[in-house]
């Protein structure tokens, strides 16, 4: 059952791959772009990276409804996610997916499965989907940790087996959360983001 399970998540993330065109990856120590566009959220409020920043620093996720891997990954994503703003780092999710691509990715699917998951922090529509680009994102999921100074010091995967959250080895993005609310170095900077291409607004 579980090699079938990879087989199928490899094949999806195959079929789901697409086209991404974004900028350049932001660098480690770079501040976050566009921090003050605002996205519409599932509360029916505005909310920006700027105005969603906390004490300890800021998390950013690129998401979304239908890809797979966003799937299974997703409630390890809102765990973490509600803990690091229990913590004092801000939290925004951002789904910068065409819906016209994938119907699940529209709004309303988005306010339920925000209300579904338990989601304590904004999950926002990147309407043009220009704030991923300027991130230079190109997968969902696709991690983004700014430390208290507003600097990047993680950028890339959730951790090491989507599949099979058991055998999960390498936590690289909660050590990173761990780390920044510790104000200590993040221990591992970059890793490669694993999932479906950004489905960009725009594109035909």
């Amino acid at each position: 059952m579980k090699h079938r399970t990879t087989i199928a998540l490899t094949a999806a993330l195959l079929l789901c791959a697409g086209s991404a065109v974004a900028d350049a990856a932001l660098a480690i120590g770079a501040s976050a772009p566009l921090a003050d566009t605002a996205m519409k959220g599932t509360d029916g409020s505005d909310h920006t990276i700027a105005g969603s920043a906390g004490d300890k620093g800021t998390l950013v996720v690129f998401t979304c409804n239908h890809c797979p891997w966003a799937k299974a990954w997703e409630e390890r994503i809102v765990a973490l996610g509600n803990h690091a703003a229990a913590q004092g780092v801000g939290v925004i999710a951002i789904n910068s997916n065409d819906p016209k691509a994938y119907e699940d990715d529209g709004f309303a699917e988005m306010q339920q499965r925000a209300k579904e998951r338990g989601m304590n922090f904004p999950y926002v529509v990147d309407a043009t989907s220009d704030v991923a680009r300027a991130f230079g994102a190109t997968r969902t999921p696709e991690a983004y940790l700014f430390d208290a100074s507003g600097k990047l010091v993680y950028h890339g995967t959730i951790d090491d087996n989507a599949q099979e959250p058991e055998k999960v080895e390498k936590r690289y993005l909660a050590d990173a959360v761990d780390a920044v609310v510790a104000g200590a170095a993040v221990p591992v900077a970059e890793t490669k983001a694993l999932g479906c291409g950004i489905k960009f607004r725009g594109e035909g």
